[in-house]
């Protein structure tokens, strides 16, 4: 509290740590009323019979005057003596205590598969990316406060964001993303070994991993298993997400029966079991929001602490100017003496 701000030093003494000491401000008036004995301070302790000569001779005696001013200068030095007693405090500024986000790398399919059209969104019918992209988008806005990476893959594997709290950026580069950018085959593990390596320097107990395709692994230098290995190594959660319907055939547009589903839903499953997340699938957008949804509760997002103020203790001023006007009255009653 620099300087004299009477503002600041009345919301001091507002979150005053013990207000109670007030009521001992009229004390020295309690004290003053109670009685006094009686005849003790007016007998006399000896009788003379030259009392009246002694007297006369004590009023003769030039003497300074009395400081008419001492008797409340007492009373100031009370009042400052309570208002440290009371302990005024100050609110500092607000602190946030720290909280723990998820390190979240998302690894998305970007090969040839996902151009089938076997999807509905809003009624209409589309693409296996495009449902993937709305569903992600409200996945992202569900994840503030977390630090999440983008990571696109097909023949090879791309981190297009880095791990980063900007989620709208995140949004913004899932959105741009088309089939075809990496490639036209499937590298999972490529996909997942990356991943694991923009992981590794992160806090232990928060990487994770959430890995959505719709093909079995038919490129990339790295097995999946061999990356499963490095992500348990590691301390990577993964959760892998098999998505697409019927697949296969498509004329104009529409999906037609008989098409086949080529996914390694075997292969997804052994990489959640060996990193300790889970393997999920998915045949519809509404069956994909709902995984996520349910990595929403897997994964929590650590909301912050309530912000606190620290205290800071003031009692140090009105304490220093009551010794300073106790040592003023002491010196200027010596005086008149």
């Amino acid at each position: 509290m620099s300087g004299f701000d009477p503002a600041l030093w009345l919301q001091a003494f507002q979150n005053a740590a013990w207000p109670w000491a007030w009521w001992l401000l009229p004390l020295p008036v309690l004290a003053w009323l109670l009685p006094r004995r009686r005849g003790g301070a007016e007998r006399a302790a000896l009788r003379v019979p030259y009392g009246q000569t002694l007297r006369q001779i004590a009023a003769d005696v030039p003497s300074r005057p009395a400081w008419r001013g001492g008797q409340w200068v007492w009373w100031l030095v009370w009042l400052c003596l309570c208002a440290a007693l009371v302990r005024p405090q100050e609110l500092g500024e607000p602190i946030q205590p720290p909280h723990e986000a998820r390190q979240m790398m998302l690894a998305v399919d970007l090969s040839a598969s996902m151009t089938e059209t076997d999807m509905q969104l809003g009624g209409q019918v589309v693409d296996r990316l495009t449902a993937a992209k709305a569903v992600l988008a409200d996945f992202l806005e569900r994840r503030q406060g977390d630090r999440v990476g983008l990571l696109v893959f097909a023949q090879r594997a791309y981190a297009l964001t880095p791990l980063t709290a900007d989620l709208a950026t995140v949004g913004d580069q899932l959105h741009d993303s088309v089939v075809g950018l990496a490639g036209r085959q499937t590298a999972i593990g490529d996909a997942l070994a990356l991943s694991v390596k923009r992981l590794r320097e992160q806090p232990l107990g928060q990487r994770v991993v959430i890995l959505l395709t719709d093909g079995d692994s038919n490129a990339g230098s790295i097995t999946p298993e061999k990356a499963a290995e490095l992500a348990a190594d590691s301390g990577v959660r993964v959760y892998t997400i098999a998505f697409g319907g019927a697949g296969g055939v498509s004329l104009f547009g529409i999906p037609l029966p008989g098409g086949g589903d080529d996914i390694d839903e075997t292969t997804l499953r052994d990489i959640a079991t060996k990193t300790g997340g889970r393997f999920f699938r998915a045949r519809d957008a509404d069956e994909l929001a709902g995984i996520y949804a349910e990595l929403d509760r897997l994964e929590p997002v650590a909301s912050a602490g309530v912000a606190v103020r620290p205290r800071i203790e003031r009692y140090a001023g009105p304490l220093l100017l009551a010794l300073l006007l106790g040592a003023i009255a002491l010196a200027w009653t010596g005086r008149s003496r």
